[in-house]
């Protein structure tokens, strides 16, 4: 798969593409990245790519006619029309759901606005969709694209030094969608603090039950509405909700 990232700032990528596991993805091709700024396609001899509010207003927006250069620019490398992604607070917020659908894509242009947004044309012409990080405003979408990528490229196969890796993560399906349980490594005790006996008692049924138990419980004290979302969907067994029950 292919993502074409539309940024200003280019080299804020470099560490995301070059350090940790994930660069298996990268350095392989399962994921390529190609960087585009739109910069390189402005006018002038200052480049300009922002400029005031119609209707006034603080901080300054993103001209159309830069981003629509750039993203031609992009779309032809590629050879056929991708989908076209931006990053912002008016977007489907980046679940699981979103990042499973996307790695098993044949990969987007993903557009990076920054200072007080884009020109709602260019938006309202070429953005198929927006995704959002979360209810908070960041100075830019390159964090969030660098969350998309990272989150796609560990889900492909190889990637991730034990297949069963992503399986265990928290919002995981195998996980009936709740979060992961807590876990433990040596020592046995630090400070004081030991390790459940459960862990250590080898007994693969109870270990499987007492991890199950303590995903029900974080899940129900910390995010209960995946609880619910679970129960709707009949990812609950009787053990589960008899569990549940007994903490209330």
């Amino acid at each position: 798969m292919r993502f074409d990232v539309l940024t200003l700032f280019p080299e804020l990528f470099a560490p995301l593409l070059t350090s940790g596991i994930t660069r298996r993805a990268y350095e392989s091709g399962q994921v390529e990245v190609r960087l585009h700024n739109p910069r390189d396609q402005a006018e002038g001899n200052y480049r300009r790519v922002d400029d005031r509010p119609f209707g006034g207003g603080p901080g300054m927006v993103m001209m159309a006619e830069p981003l629509t250069r750039c993203l031609a620019q992009a779309q032809a490398q590629r050879g056929a029309r991708a989908p076209v992604v931006l990053f912002s607070p008016l977007g489907q917020p980046l679940n699981h759901a979103v990042v499973e659908r996307w790695s098993a894509s044949e990969g987007a242009v993903l557009v990076c606005g920054r200072y007080e947004g884009i020109d709602q044309r260019f938006i309202d012409a070429h953005v198929d969709e927006q995704i959002s990080l979360g209810d908070f405003v960041l100075s830019g979408g390159e964090i969030a694209a660098m969350a998309l990528l990272d989150a796609v490229a560990r889900l492909q196969p190889g990637v991730l030094g034990d297949a069963d890796s992503h399986a265990q993560d928290s919002f995981n399906p195998a996980l009936d969608g709740l979060l992961d349980c807590p876990h433990y490594t040596r020592p046995e005790s630090w400070e004081g603090q030991g390790v459940p006996e459960v862990l250590l008692s080898g007994h693969h049924v109870q270990i499987e039950r007492w991890r199950r138990e303590q995903r029900l419980a974080l899940t129900a004290r910390l995010r209960p509405e995946l609880i619910a979302q679970a129960r709707a969907a009949g990812r609950l067994s009787r053990q589960d909700e008899a569990f549940l029950a007994a903490r209330v």
